[in-house]
């Protein structure tokens, strides 16, 4: 008699061909999950994708949008889902890919009706506007963080309101542009003040110089000007003190860097 030993080695067996079987199935969907993902129409996985990202199901949104521009390469709506693509990788922490993306983008589409709000969304992943609560609590300040990103979205905005000064997005990025310049002089200034402590007087001036020719409408300037007085005054340069010390007076004469004002600036701490 067979069957009884068969019926009796079955559950074993079952168990050993359980994992066999389970894959097979998890394969068969899997298929059929990847053939319908590929039958949907692009409209429809970009609809699913909004859905998703209204509920923050941010990943799965990516990789739908990630099909579309696959699929529909070329479109207006591939176009559209590459730019949801960058910004939700800008949302989600991933400033490469969002870069990435918007840099493909940009390259690709010059002519797009999107372009603008690409270059400004570039600018604004490369942005220095939130220092953060690591940053908060090292006591760093704005200017201390990359310079050159902060140059690449200056780029970025400037880009923006040369092409586009009419744009809808054009009005905010002045004002970034405004922020980004403050901060990139007082960068510059900060680095010249560290070597007037050093004593470095020549690197001193030409630091605060650039300060001034770069960023010459900036609260920093009069700043600059003085270190510039500073250096040249350490190193001998009359004439070159008094020009740079003539500026602050003609500018800036309500600042305590004028001649004659009450003062007692960094370096004249004793």
């Amino acid at each position: 008699m067979t069957f009884p030993i068969a019926t009796r080695r079955l559950p074993a067996l079952a168990v050993r061909l359980a994992p066999f079987a389970l894959a097979a199935v998890l394969a068969a969907c899997a298929s059929s999950v990847s053939e319908k993902a590929a039958q949907t129409p692009v409209d429809k996985l970009y609809a699913d994708a909004m859905e998703d990202v209204e509920s923050a199901n941010y990943d799965k949104a990516i990789k739908e949008l990630d099909r579309i521009e696959g699929k529909a390469a070329g479109s207006i709506l591939a176009q559209q889902a590459q730019l949801e693509l960058a910004y939700l990788y800008w949302k989600t922490g991933d400033k490469t890919q969002a870069l990435s993306t918007l840099d493909r983008f940009i390259k690709l589409h010059p002519s797009s009706p999107a372009l603008d709000y690409a270059l400004y969304l570039r600018g604004v992943v490369n942005f220095n506007d939130d220092l953060g609560w690591l940053s908060s609590l090292s006591g760093q300040r704005i200017y201390e963080r990359d310079q050159a990103a902060a140059r690449e979205s200056y780029q970025a905005f400037k880009q923006l309101v040369e092409q586009f000064p009419t744009s809808k997005y054009a009005t905010d990025a002045r004002l970034r542009m405004d922020f980004t310049v403050n901060m990139l002089a007082e960068y510059e200034v900060k680095v010249a003040e560290y070597y007037m402590r050093r004593t470095a007087y020549v690197a001193a001036a030409n630091r605060a110089k650039e300060s001034v020719i770069e960023f010459p409408q900036t609260s920093s300037t009069p700043e600059a000007l003085s270190i510039m007085v500073a250096a040249y005054d350490k190193l001998g340069l009359t004439q070159l003190r008094d020009d740079a010390q003539r500026v602050i007076d003609q500018n800036f004469p309500g600042t305590v860097y004028a001649q004659g004002a009450k003062k007692k600036v960094w370096w004249h701490l004793w």
